[in-house]
């Protein structure tokens, strides 16, 4: 659940040199994170599995308040949602568990909080092993992006390796391509990214509908 994820579909433009160093690229995303209070875009989130055959798209608005607060509002299946309060993290898919909302505590330690982004790019020397995929562009065909692999140090966590599409002006990550455990890969775009101008309380908030039971894990 603490994969929900991002960033923008590419169009394919000349590889730079493999050999580049990945850590520069990953320590300026690190570093504009660090200046974030409050982020919102919208997303388009992207599952593929393979045993299934067709991808599922989802749409919806992202927010998140560092350092544990985020929410993924979902338009497309309209009343999805997956917040995080601060104590507890909420998923709530009466799309396809109607009547029923998954409640899990928020671990007291540590400072990324079940987000999307900071899981990435929070202290990721400790975390990752990093390695230089290639330059691309953003949708637009303007914003040149570079795209780096992280692959985890250790066996904990459910995916096997993430790509950051981490933007040459701003830093930020426009788009995380995630390869699940399972195989199944899930890849987020944010668009319209704004920074530091607040979200409203109301979004980062969870109540679960009457009627709905609550399964704590």
């Amino acid at each position: 659940m603490l994969l929900w994820i991002g960033l923008v579909v590419a169009a394919r433009v000349p590889a730079r040199l493999s050999a580049q160093d990945p850590w520069p690229i990953v320590d300026c995303a690190s570093a504009a994170y660090q200046t974030i209070a409050t982020l919102s875009a919208d997303f388009v989130q992207v599952v593929t599995n393979p045993m299934l055959g067709a991808p599922d798209t989802a749409r919806g608005r992202l927010y998140q308040l560092r350092p544990a607060r985020f929410a993924m509002r979902f338009t497309e299946p309209k009343g999805d949602r997956i917040v995080a309060d601060g104590r507890f993290l909420w998923l709530y898919t009466p799309s396809t568990t109607p009547g029923q909302v998954l409640r899990s505590r928020i671990p007291e330690y540590g400072t990324t909080g079940p987000n999307l982004i900071g899981q990435f790019v929070e202290r990721p020397h400790e975390h990752y092993t990093a390695r230089y995929v290639r330059a691309d562009s953003l949708a637009d065909g303007t914003s040149l992006v570079d795209v780096i692999a992280l692959v985890p140090k250790t066996a904990e966590q459910p995916y096997s390796e993430a790509l950051l599409w981490v933007g040459r002006q701003d830093c930020l990550v426009h788009r995380v391509d995630i390869t699940e455990a399972s195989g199944q890969l899930r890849s987020v775009t944010l668009r319209n990214i704004t920074v530091n101008t607040g979200v409203p309380g109301r979004e980062l908030t969870f109540s679960p509908p009457r009627g709905v039971r609550v399964v704590d894990q």
